[in-house]
């Protein structure tokens, strides 16, 4: 038995996209009438060696997931798999953007991916919610459009409102008006920022955006000050050690920062970003992080609580979610 084997996980970063596995990738592929097969490995896993390639296969394996009933099938599919390695809540970031080239309307994503939700928490006692995402990269009027749309069609899966994409595409403040929507739609809030670039990013996220949560954020260790800051304001940072290391931003996971966020007294949370294409899971980087930095099953508990925490869920919920942890043997 290791070290990690008995501790619930929750996660608050994975895009919906990135959790389509092979298997289904294939069926969904058969399906539409489409031809991925270059997208394959010998192995019959996602083929990708560079950031690029892995930007293309990420993008082939959006294009089989075309209908409400595909994504009442991926989302599915991957919490059954979570369950039963041990994840008791878990938030998916969805774009709607995806989903309506194909013509599938904001309410019936919505309903697609919370009816999955509904049924894994029926059957496997997994608790989901919806983070609803702008792409950076799409525009600002994009992402302000996505946060009305939140705001004009209100779902009880939908909590949060978030930004993906580009980090380094249009001025920060271009955004700002999407996060005030999002905001006064009670809405609560997440950005991604501090990964592809650097501190600077991150502050202009704290400074603009008014959120709780920073999507990796990894880079704020370049910045004492930034530390600080995150720290005072009771920020939880999303860290996702894997992704990190699969796109070349670390060497390996001992070498990521996150024990050093972690010292430095940072609220961190540990999740898988893209699991399907980087050969992860929350559980596995619980796992990963436990072997690199020397976490005791008391650390890695705390990452859950962190989890919960921050989590974008009423209270209720997280008081029902803290007593399933509280007995957890560590």
């Amino acid at each position: 038995m290791t070290v990690t084997d008995a501790i619930p996980v929750a996660e608050l970063h994975c895009h919906i996209e990135a959790t389509v596995s092979p298997a289904d990738a294939r069926r969904l592929a058969a399906r539409h009438h489409l031809d991925i097969s270059e997208v394959f490995d010998e192995a019959g896993g996602y083929r990708w060696k560079t950031f690029n390639d892995f930007l293309h296969v990420y993008d082939a394996v959006s294009e089989v997931i075309r209908t409400p009933e595909d994504y009442f099938e991926i989302t599915a599919h991957y919490f059954e798999r979570m369950a039963a390695k041990g994840m008791i809540y878990g938030e998916l970031i969805v774009s709607p953007a995806h989903a309506a080239r194909f013509g599938v309307s904001y309410a019936a994503l919505m309903d697609a991916v919370a009816s999955a939700m509904r049924e894994a928490e029926a059957e496997n006692s997994l608790t989901g919610r919806i983070i609803v995402t702008a792409v950076r990269h799409y525009g600002a009027e994009h992402a302000l459009g996505v946060a009305n749309m939140a705001a004009a069609s209100p779902h009880p899966f939908v909590t949060g409102f978030g930004m993906a994409g580009d980090e380094a595409f249009g001025k920060a403040k271009d955004f700002k008006p999407a996060f005030d929507a999002a905001k006064h739609a009670g809405l609560a809030r997440t950005v991604h920022a501090g990964e592809i670039l650097g501190p600077e990013s991150i502050w202009r996220a704290l400074d603009l955006f008014d959120v709780s949560r920073i999507g990796h954020g990894v880079r704020a260790i370049e910045d004492e000050k930034l530390i600080a800051e995150i720290r005072e304001r009771d920020i939880t940072l999303e860290v996702c050690p894997t992704s990190n290391v699969a796109i070349g931003l670390y060497p390996s996971i001992a070498e990521h920062p996150l024990g050093k966020l972690a010292d430095a007294g940072l609220k961190i949370t540990l999740n898988s970003d893209d699991p399907a294409f980087f050969d992860t899971d929350p559980a596995e980087e619980y796992k990963r992080s436990a072997e690199a930095h020397g976490f005791s099953a008391a650390d890695l508990l705390g990452f859950t609580r962190h989890a919960i925490d921050a989590a974008f869920c009423d209270e209720e919920t997280k008081t029902r979610l803290k007593k399933m942890i509280g007995d957890a043997d560590v």
